[in-house]
């Protein structure tokens, strides 16, 4: 491989994204508002590894993730609420942990600190459109990165679980089946399957637990979509469900998965995606 390490090819991917997206979809970004949460994200992840004296040398791998998923997905006007967004993703990992493991994915949690603390962001689920070739890159990526982590199982269930659920109702509405596939043709929601979903330092570590897992947020991002019609659905499940990690762990005990040279775990785990670790 190109790169030792899977995060290398992670940041690489998500990168891309982000120029994908600006030269295609015509974002308004702000240069500097990227540059705040990159820099906010590493001098944070500094900040607590030192703090907690965990690592000599912080791995800035994933505050880059963090800082680029964060990029993808949020948008505000002013960039004390991307500094917020940022600080609370990364301090999220040190914050919320059972054991030694975070369970809640840092860049939705900071997402979620974002729309909640501050009045000017939001997160736009519709920005890339709804062209076949965007999920081809997505899934072209995704799928490589997933395949040496292992976290197949998780897209997998969320994925076939949510789009059941929207074919049902589909039926039960007599709506046409175009309708059916410009609800599941997005390329956020295949970002959020791929790429977010998937992190292994904050998801339960057994593949039941993951599957489990992956089937309620689904079940809840349905329904928050269709009955409470928040369009950002997916995010918000993903946020209140986070702790049930803790308990999913402690019903199927699986070994915890830490990174390896080469970009894997032990054999069957995965790794994060749109999110950092500790």
């Amino acid at each position: 491989m190109l790169f030792k390490d899977i995060r290398d090819y992670q940041i690489s991917f998500l990168g891309l994204f982000l120029v994908v997206g600006i030269g295609t979809r015509d974002w308004t970004l702000r240069p500097e508002l990227i540059g705040i949460l990159i820099a906010t994200c590493v001098i944070t992840q500094w900040i607590f590894s030192w703090a907690t004296g965990k690592e000599q040398m912080p791995n800035f791998r994933s505050a880059l993730i963090t800082s680029l998923g964060l990029s993808l997905l949020l948008r505000a006007d002013h960039w004390t609420t991307m500094v917020i967004a940022a600080a609370s993703a990364i301090a999220s990992k040190f914050l919320f942990k059972f054991g030694d493991k975070h369970f809640f994915n840092p860049a939705n949690f900071g997402i979620i600190s974002a729309l909640i603390l501050t009045s000017d962001a939001w997160v736009s689920p519709g920005q890339w459109g709804e062209e076949w070739w965007y999920a081809l890159l997505f899934a072209g990526t995704g799928g490589m990165i997933l395949q040496r982590i292992g976290r197949w199982d998780t897209t997998a269930a969320f994925l076939g679980t949510y789009s059941f659920l929207e074919a049902i109702r589909n039926l039960w509405l007599g709506w046409t089946w175009d309708v059916y596939w410009h609800r599941l043709m997005s390329g956020s929601l295949l970002l959020f399957a791929l790429f977010m979903i998937t992190d292994p330092r904050s998801i339960p570590n057994s593949r039941i637990g993951r599957v489990v897992w992956a089937f309620c947020i689904a079940g809840l991002t349905f329904i928050l979509r269709n009955y409470f019609f928040v369009s950002t659905a997916v995010f918000w499940a993903l946020f209140a469900l986070a702790p049930l990690t803790i308990l999913l762990d402690v019903l199927w005990l699986a070994p915890r998965f830490s990174w390896q040279e080469g970009g894997e775990g032990d054999k069957g785990a995965g790794g994060e995606l749109i999110t950092s670790n500790s």
